[in-house]
Parts: C-alpha cells; sequence; structure tokens
C-alpha cells in the first residue's frame, strides 16, 4: 500500500514545472509504482495556450478548479472545461488548452508516465519507461 499527498511531493522530483512555464504538474503515481497507469495534479495557469498531443498515451482529466477552452485541433470543437467536467483523450486527438483561470485537475496517463517527460514540440510527451526490477 502507498500513501502520499500532494504535499510530500511538493519540491521533489515528482514535481515538475514545464520548460514552456505554462504548467505544473505533481506526479502522485508514476511508472515505476507498477500499476498500469500514473496519476497527477496538474496546474495550468491563467492567460496560457499549451498545444499537446499525446501520441503515446491515452489521457484521463477531471477538473477540480478554475476555467478553460478545449479546442480539438482536428475537428475545430471546443469545450468549456469546469469544476467538475471530465475529458478523456481516447484517440489521441491534438489538442489546445486556452486557460481562463489557474486551472486545477487530476490527470491518469497510460501507459504511466515516468515523471521525467515534458512537451516536445509537437506537444507530445515521449514514450519512456522504467528498467524491470532486478531480480532477485
Amino acid at each position: 500500500m502507498i500513501v502520499r499527498s500532494f504535499k510530500d511531493i511538493e519540491g521533489t522530483d515528482r514535481h515538475v514545472k514545464s520548460a514552456s512555464g505554462t504548467w505544473e504538474s505533481k506526479r502522485i503515481v508514476l511508472a515505476k509504482e507498477r500499476v498500469g497507469f500514473s496519476l497527477h495534479e496538474t496546474i495550468l495557469y491563467a492567460g496560457t495556450e499549451t498545444d499537446m498531443w499525446y501520441a503515446n498515451h491515452i489521457e484521463a482529466v477531471v477538473c477540480v478548479e478554475g476555467e478553460a477552452e478545449l479546442t480539438n485541433r482536428e475537428t475545430g470543437e471546443k469545450h468549456t472545461i469546469t469544476p467538475g467536467t471530465m475529458y478523456l483523450l481516447d484517440g489521441n486527438e491534438r489538442h489546445t488548452m486556452r486557460i481562463k483561470e489557474d486551472f486545477r485537475c487530476l490527470c491518469v496517463f497510460n501507459p504511466p508516465v515516468t515523471g521525467r517527460e515534458d512537451h516536445d514540440e509537437n506537444g507530445v510527451y515521449p514514450l519512456l519507461t522504467e528498467p524491470e526490477p532486478a531480480e532477485g
């Protein structure tokens, strides 16, 4: 059993800040826990815009605070995301988040992330893995 809080993660290598300066994420469950998914609390900052494309992952997001406009860049469809709203990127959709108020959300990734990922020039997280544990 694992018990940890977001407060426990602050200032550790699980507290990741994007190179773009548009978001930060506390990765509470990572690939190294070997449970088949990762779980994060992410904050995207008001007034920012982030293009993303999880070509290697499926992501589910639940907004718990703030407001954003989610645009599906493949269809042009726009959605207002507010507390209590979930979106699922089940087709690896290219999308843009325009943040109206600091946007705090809980995210689940499959396959799980390692915690070292940041978006590349296409908005993609690379598919990183953890080494298999040594037998013995």
